[in-house]
């Protein structure tokens, strides 16, 4: 028997984890250096913030640029795809801050 299909398990696949939804956030304003999108992520470690990018990279949500300077420069941004997010984002947002009321 098949695998049966499941829209919101894909969605929460791509989103489900503690900090891909933090990052892809901040993104929605556009692009932003690595260390910056960082520090706007609330007590994520290093390991944890390039494991989340990497991933987010991999799955087609975030673009990643490095610009040949010294120390190097890299600026994360969210794809057409990661885009797509963006409802779905600040709904949540919205939500969090009518319970935090």
């Amino acid at each position: 028997m098949g695998e049966v299909y499941c829209p919101l398990n894909l969605t929460m696949n791509l989103i489900g984890t503690k900090w891909r939804p933090l990052v892809l956030f901040h993104l929605l304003e556009g692009s932003l250096r690595s260390g910056i999108l960082q520090k706007k992520v609330p007590n994520i470690s290093n390991k944890m913030f390039t494991q989340t990018v990497r991933e987010l990279e991999k799955d087609g949500l975030v673009s990643r640029k490095v610009f040949p300077v010294v120390p190097p420069k890299v600026e994360y941004e969210l794809t057409i795809k990661g885009k797509s997010l963006e409802k779905i984002l600040r709904s949540l947002d919205t939500w969090g801050r009518e319970l935090s009321n």
